[in-house]
């Protein structure tokens, strides 16, 4: 079992603010294998029937369990009322910490009628980060992590078993949209996934889609929000304050592994010409985990920004994935600047080993590998 202390830090940070963390993930992202790494930690799997039935009178259950104890409910949503098993254990036991872990975002589990608001701390748990390879699974083959994703049993797989991936699309389905959603239709569903991980790092088209599934726009519609509340993609909307020149209504949509980006476009090996679009899904995985909201910048000459972060005071960060440094261009960068001129511009490049910043007329541009605190 490999450590994952970047996850465990940032456990500990959310438990600071509050005594509830939702943790979510797709289905084999690791949730389980972190949440037994918790020091001290009662774990509670509650596809167990035993489990299932001692949440029936969870007053009783935290009674039991000493302040100070972490308390690990892994799965809830299989039970009965998951929303009232937390709600106790937050309002009437403040001093016992909860990790709660499912699929998809709290709001779209169906079974939630109180999503706890005010009381939790939401965390996604994506595909092995970046860093995380270099640091904790020892890996440095970046083309590996591209192939393969970043699910870790897949990860560390000596070969890639496309079996793999097409039984963890059936038990995507069956498991999470069937039981979430209520979907029925399984072969327009899994089209319309298919394309959208063939078209991810694109923008969005719904009547492409819809022809191409054969769906109705309102249908493809549905799905993506179900797709995108179960974690299998992400919607990265456009940047503007509405300049009559920039793209303000089209967003990206990203898979949420690029193993499975290769696996739906049967790639065996990583292509030159891939290798950029696969780095910019890592970098967004980066980003997604340090900041609420990504967004990417466009305008109608086609002249673009990769990701861009809003902060304070009108100051805006800018975000460049770049496989070779030495091929970054400033040319969209200072087009972006004439109309936002405050924030830090990032470079990312995979092999650097020690930032460096360098200087394009009045902008300075950092290029580093990974995000930093």
């Amino acid at each position: 079992m490999i450590h994952r202390p970047f996850w465990l830090s940032q456990l500990d940070k959310a438990w600071d603010k509050r005594p509830l963390i939702w943790l979510s993930g797709v289905r084999r992202s690791g949730k389980t294998t972190l949440c037994k790494m918790v020091p001290d930690a009662e774990y509670l799997n509650c596809d167990l029937p035993s489990v299932s039935r001692q949440l029936e009178n969870p007053e009783y259950l935290y009674k039991n369990i000493s302040p100070g104890t972490t308390l690990i409910l892994d799965e809830i949503h299989r039970i009965k009322d998951p929303s009232l098993v937390l709600k106790i254990g937050t309002d009437e036991f403040p001093r016992i910490k909860i990790l709660a872990t499912g699929s998809s975002t709290l709001a779209a589990t169906k079974k939630f009628r109180d999503t706890l608001t005010g009381r939790k701390t939401q965390l996604h748990l994506p595909p092995v980060l970046w860093n995380e390879c270099l640091n904790d699974f020892k890996i440095v083959d970046l083309d590996r992590r591209m192939l393969h994703g970043g699910l870790p049993e897949f990860l560390l797989e000596e070969s890639k078993e496309g079996d793999f991936f097409s039984e963890w699309i059936d038990s995507y389905y069956a498991r999470d949209i069937q039981e979430l959603f209520g979907v029925r239709n399984r072969t327009g569903f899994l089209k319309l996934m298919q394309l959208l991980f063939m078209q991810s790092g694109g923008q969005l088209e719904i009547t492409t889609l819809a022809r191409e599934s054969a769906l109705s726009r309102p249908t493809v519609m549905a799905h993506i929000e179900a797709l995108s509340a179960a974690h299998a993609i992400r919607l990265v909307q456009p940047f503007s304050n509405r300049r009559k020149k920039e793209i303000v209504k089209r967003p990206k949509v990203y898979a949420f592994d690029t193993g499975f980006v290769t696996h739906v476009n049967g790639w065996n090996e990583i292509r030159e010409t891939d290798r950029g679009l696969l780095w910019e899904h890592l970098v967004l995985d980066m980003l997604s985990v340090t900041y609420k909201t990504v967004n990417y910048w466009q305008d109608k000459d086609k002249t673009e920004i990769d990701f861009v972060i809003q902060g304070k005071h009108n100051r805006i960060d800018t975000m460049e994935c770049k496989i070779n440094p030495g091929k970054y261009s400033p040319k969209a960068l200072y087009k972006f600047r004439a109309y936002y001129p405050e924030g830090k511009n990032l470079c990312f490049s995979p092999h650097i080993e020690r930032p460096y910043k360098l200087r394009f007329r009045d902008l300075e541009v950092e290029f580093r590998s990974v995000l930093q605190d």
